[in-house]
């Protein structure tokens, strides 16, 4: 069961002025509308009563879709405030804001602390100095390590937003902001692999044939790897790959504003479906003879993970389970339950 739950505030390209070229915020959160602190207020009341007995243990008050500490600070302070208040009666327990590393100063880092934010998402994207340029994000790496300290600092819970395939990237690039990810200590990473979003400068830029959009199986190759690298550094992966919205939702919807062939609805199931597989085909050839793969014997073979993990295991569209059956036609396969493990943990057993 689901422990933790966000209720998300959107405010849609408010507080950042810079025009990254993959960016169409409007499209991300399908908000044109201004929003007030009152508009938070009545959100709050319409979410809380959903969220009630369902044991969760953690209930946020996020504020997403646009770089929030970049709006005047007097407007943080009246959304914060309406925040803070129900931290205060109990009825939520964290305030999380996601953000540009350019908008962290010590002035805005004590105004959060003022109102009892606890939750600093930056969006990062690329620790590559190329990939940043390329990508018109209109701030230098060093200015994404300086961020960082300072929250840590102050206290604040640190995660990390990092983007695949931008303009300029590489695979190697790619693998080096996750390693650099790292070394910031964030407690919480998202992996998006990059969208070309209609009415953006990367729309333009993919047209003209100057950058090269990642097929999905590109994509998942690289966030794989990321993904191992943040996980095995005890970072939880909050998101992995963006959400179907109305927007995106896929080639040959008339509300779809995406191009190329990079979205997935189920992306974060193919990156942890396919380490799966990795790993359980990994402990199957310690179980069979080198020399013969397994034809003279362990005929039955039996793949376990827990309830939550299970359908990782399985592989989205059934496909680790087809992959095996395929490669290995001797071996009969089972898939199992066994909630003794943890999450994203997978054994193979000789029966």
């Amino acid at each position: 069961m689901k422990k933790h739950a966000i209720i998300p505030v959107f405010i849609p390209h408010r507080g950042c002025p810079n025009d990254c070229v993959f960016c169409n915020q409007k499209a991300i959160t399908a908000r044109q509308s201004h929003v007030d602190p009152e508009d938070v207020r009545n959100l709050i009341e319409q979410y809380l009563p959903t969220l009630e007995g369902r044991g969760l243990e953690t209930v946020e008050v996020a504020f997403f879709g646009g770089s929030f500490t970049g709006i005047p600070i007097e407007e943080q302070s009246s959304f914060l405030g309406v925040a803070a208040e129900y931290k205060q009666r109990g009825l939520i327990d964290k305030i999380h804001m996601s953000t540009r590393p350019d908008y962290i100063t010590p002035e805005i880092l004590d105004n959060l602390k003022r109102f009892g934010a606890d939750i600093i998402e930056l969006g990062v994207q690329s620790f590559d100095p190329e990939v940043l340029k390329a990508s018109n994000r209109g701030h230098t790496a060093a200015r994404v390590y300086e961020a960082c300290e300072l929250i840590k600092d102050y206290g604040f819970e640190l995660g990390i937003q990092l983007m695949i395939g931008l303009p300029g990237d590489s695979p190697e690039k790619c693998i080096y902001s996750a390693r650099e990810t790292v070394k910031t200590r964030p407690s919480i990473a998202r992996l998006y692999p990059t969208i070309v979003l209609e009415d953006t400068a990367l729309s333009r830029m993919y047209k003209e044939g100057s950058y090269h959009a990642l097929s999905t199986d590109e994509a998942l190759a690289i966030t794989k790897e990321m993904y191992r690298i943040l996980a095995a550094a005890g970072i939880n992966i909050i998101r992995v790959g963006l959400k179907s919205t109305d927007l995106i939702s896929g080639s040959g919807s008339s509300t779809d504003r995406t191009e190329g062939h990079t979205y997935h609805p189920a992306f974060r199931q193919l990156v942890e479906g396919e380490i799966a597989r990795e790993n359980l085909e990994d402990q199957l050839h310690e179980i069979l003879p080198a020399t013969c793969d397994g034809e003279a014997s362990a005929r039955r073979i039996s793949f376990f993970s827990n309830g939550v993990s299970f359908s990782n295991m399985i592989g989205n569209a059934r496909r680790n389970r087809i992959y095996f059956e395929k490669k290995y036609p001797h071996i009969t396969f089972s898939f199992k339950v066994d909630d003794s493990l943890d999450n994203m943990v997978f054994e193979a057993r000789q029966e």
